[in-house]
């Protein structure tokens, strides 16, 4: 009798982001063999590709990273508040050199499928230049806003001048003196507009819903700044393990704002409007976002806000969102998105109620109302959130079943990480997880995964299996607790968190509302059990 053969790796990755790192270092120490596989051409994730004009971190950046080792996090210095997509790159491979994690990772290299096979337990991989590898243990680390979406546009290979999506940005593109047509109006069109409008000839802005956004308040990191972070490290890193969205603040408050005098709440409002950031969801009062009547006293004052710093009563007006609760769209933060309004050549179309586009032209872009002619156009219209990054794969499990399949109706999974039917599959924050700093909520999932493969190998099990049942669960018990918030209208205006902004699929719930601090705390729960969302089973030799 033959010995099973054994696989090239004990665990392959797709994706050299914060989740590729991070696995580097979680599954070495561990003592697994593992490769990092992604098709661009630095290590970084969001922050290689997305280089778009002002691309920036909404999470400040003193947390926004991984906390595995105390000297790196003593030895690495943030420059600002919120770092711009440079300065994260540069700290990505301060990672990778420090830890010395090149020899795992292998860069222009794309994956096009990946198949399980049954009888030897392990997955075969396959690049997109027909290379094939194997391993016992297939993670997709490719990130939950990586997939760029691109809406049905009539006429958008007809365009002349360079058309392209926000986060793949064309390498020495010179907008300087150009007219620039940008089409949606989310966060990455929040951090680019105002920049590109320094130095264009002038920006359009085409918007179907308005946003509440925040001000980030951007400010250097000074040296007391600096010293104060790094002698409470361990006390920031707790504080985002605790926190209901992974971030590094004060809160619960232990105050609502339904209960609080006028004049009080506005007070806290304004004070911290003037801090910046997530804070003012999080410290200003604890029932903003499961009090409908505490989220319009918010939602009311960001409005105030926009009408204080755009001039034109009518801009204003259409910047202003309307008929939806603060939340229900993930808020961008503000570097002067709303001031850049009121420059002469900064435009802006509302294309939901007033003039829709109907095609992109040689030279510009038509609405049922008007053509404008653009030297560039850039499309901001999102990702596929979640799952779009594994569906781009051809990734089949048992009975050959794809999870693009699978998720066709309901993107569901067992707290983001398994899925039932794919043996041996791991997801870094896939569907179902939370949506909160991501390098903490990326961290906690590594955990976990590292700690179930310690078991398996240490019991000497081959296989990994995601029950249904557990599958079903989860899903259920996310459902429940979305249908119990204010996000649960976000398919009303085409979240991006419910799936929404994709035109060929149903909106779902993609995201668990739970908090990420109770999600955290379930993932060592299911340590602490053994696993029990997984049966495990030993193939034999």
């Amino acid at each position: 009798m033959t010995s099973k053969q054994q696989p090239d790796f004990d665990a392959i990755v797709v994706g050299a982001g914060f989740a590729g790192l991070g696995l580097i270092h979680y599954l070495r120490e561990a003592g697994r063999s593992v490769k990092v596989f992604d098709k661009a051409s630095d290590v970084g994730g969001t922050w290689t590709w997305n280089r778009y004009p002002g691309a920036a971190t909404d999470s400040e950046g003193y947390y926004y990273c991984l906390t595995f080792s105390k000297e790196l996090l003593q030895e690495w210095s943030w420059s600002q508040r919120y770092p711009g997509w440079e300065e994260t790159h540069r700290y990505m491979r301060f990672l990778a050199d420090k830890c010395d994690m090149w020899p795992h990772i292998q860069l222009d290299t794309e994956i096009s499928s990946a198949i399980y096979q049954k009888d030897e337990g392990h997955w075969l991989i396959i690049t997109a230049d027909g290379d094939e590898h194997t391993c016992k243990y297939f993670i997709s680390a490719m990130g939950m806003i990586s997939q760029p979406y691109v809406p049905s546009i009539e006429g958008i290979d007809d365009f002349k001048g360079p058309i392209f999506h926000s986060s793949r940005w064309p390498e020495g593109l010179d907008y300087a003196g150009k007219r620039v047509g940008i089409i949606g109006a989310g966060a990455t069109t929040v951090q680019m507009l105002p920049v590109m409008a320094e130095t264009a000839a002038n920006v359009t802005m085409f918007q179907r819903t308005p946003n509440f956004i925040m001000p980030a308040v951007q400010k250097p990191m000074t040296p007391e700044w600096e010293k104060e972070i790094k002698e409470n490290y361990d006390e920031i890193i707790a504080k985002c393990r605790n926190h209901s969205f992974g971030m590094a603040f004060d809160s619960p408050v232990g105050r609502l704002a339904a209960e609080t005098p006028a004049k009080e709440r506005e007070a806290i409002f304004e004070e911290l409007w003037q801090v910046g950031g997530f804070r003012f969801c999080f410290e200003t009062f604890d029932d903003l976002l499961a009090n409908p009547a505490a989220n319009q006293m918010a939602a009311d004052f960001i409005t105030s806000k926009i009408r204080e710093k755009v001039k034109d009563p009518e801009t204003a007006e259409l910047l202003t969102p309307r008929g939806y609760p603060l939340f229900a769209k993930r808020p961008p933060l503000d570097h002067g998105f709303y001031e850049a309004f009121n420059r002469d050549n900064v435009r802006l179309v509302d294309i939901k109620d007033r003039e829709p586009i109907v095609e992109i032209t040689e030279t510009g872009v038509r609405t049922s109302e008007n053509h404008y002619e653009f030297d560039i156009v850039v499309l901001a219209t999102g990702f596929q959130a979640y799952t779009g990054a594994q569906e781009a794969l051809e990734i089949r499990g048992l009975g050959g079943t794809t999870l693009e399949d699978k998720w066709e109706s309901a993107s569901t999974s067992i707290m983001g990480v398994c899925v039932a039917d794919f043996p041996n599959l791991f997801m870094i924050t896939g569907p179902q997880a939370p949506f909160a700093n991501l390098p903490t909520s990326i961290e906690q999932n590594i955990m976990w995964i590292t700690d179930c493969i310690k078991m398996m190998e240490s019991k000497g099990y081959d296989v990994c299996a995601p029950l249904q049942e557990a599958e079903d669960a989860w899903s259920a018990h996310t459902a429940e607790i979305h249908d119990q918030t204010l996000m649960a209208q976000g398919d009303k205006v085409h979240s991006w968190m419910m799936g929404a902004n994709i035109e060929s699929k149903t909106p779902r719930v993609l995201v668990y509302f739970g908090g990420a601090n109770v999600y955290y705390d379930k993932l060592r729960e299911s340590v602490d059990n053994h696993f029990p969302e997984l049966e495990f089973e030993r193939l034999a030799s």
